[in-house]
């Protein structure tokens, strides 16, 4: 998906939280990174469109997300910080089911589709499970699975690490990279992003560094330092 920022910046309060900027995004996976308040978060909602420019405009592959909201509705799914937060049914594949409703799909396909991305993300076992049951990584992959059985273009992900240990970071780590679909990420987990053709760094509401992970993440360092 191309993802084209023209001139568009956000103020809130007459304050500008993120200040206009012109850019296109096509890679694979793009990481966004920078200290708290920079501007990370604001960026991703109005690639989402969660949140509108209050100058220019943001597109992807040519539709505005303010004017043509509507044909993009389903071309971004959004994984939270807290997926908790997003799982709302009682037993986790119909969790994963439920996004599949407005495609009017039969119980079959439904099942079919469910069956795929549970298998796909290695949470077969968490079928029949409630969202407490699970660790902070099975949490994720879970809802990263409804948010892919719905097959968006483009998936961005809020601190998807976050006060993970090893093993369930290593999971979600994994999932990331082996989607099919474009990914953003926001992340203070460096390691993470590092290894991604592209990274953005963030700093008083703009990008202040916009090249591959590793010297992104020595950029970051020396702003976090100073």
């Amino acid at each position: 998906m191309r993802i084209s920022f023209e001139g568009a910046g956000v103020d809130f309060e007459k304050r500008t939280v993120l200040q206009p900027l012109t850019l296109v995004l096509e890679e694979p996976r793009i990481g966004v990174i920078g200290l708290n308040g920079s501007g990370k978060t604001t960026f991703a909602r109005l690639i989402n469109g969660l949140l509108k420019p209050s100058v220019g405009r943001v597109t992807l592959d040519g539709l505005d997300t303010v004017k043509d909201e509507k044909l993009l509705r389903g071309a971004t799914g959004f994984i939270f910080q807290n997926p908790a937060n997003q799982i709302i049914l009682p037993l986790i594949r119909d969790d994963i089911a439920l996004g599949l409703k407005p495609q009017g799909l039969s119980v079959y396909e439904t099942n079919a589709r469910v069956d795929a991305v549970m298998a796909r993300f290695g949470i077969v076992h968490l079928a029949e499970r409630r969202p407490h049951e699970l660790s902070g990584g099975e949490l994720q992959l879970a809802a990263l699975a409804a948010v892919v059985v719905t097959e968006p273009k483009l998936i961005l992900f809020d601190e998807p690490t976050n006060q993970l240990d090893l093993k369930n970071r290593s999971m979600v780590e994994q999932a990331i990279a082996g989607l099919s679909q474009q990914a953003v990420v926001i992340s203070h987990d460096l390691a993470l992003v590092e290894d991604f053709a592209r990274v953005l760094v963030f700093h008083e509401g703009r990008p202040v560094f916009d090249g591959p992970g590793r010297p992104a993440v020595a950029h970051y360092r020396e702003i976090a330092h100073s």
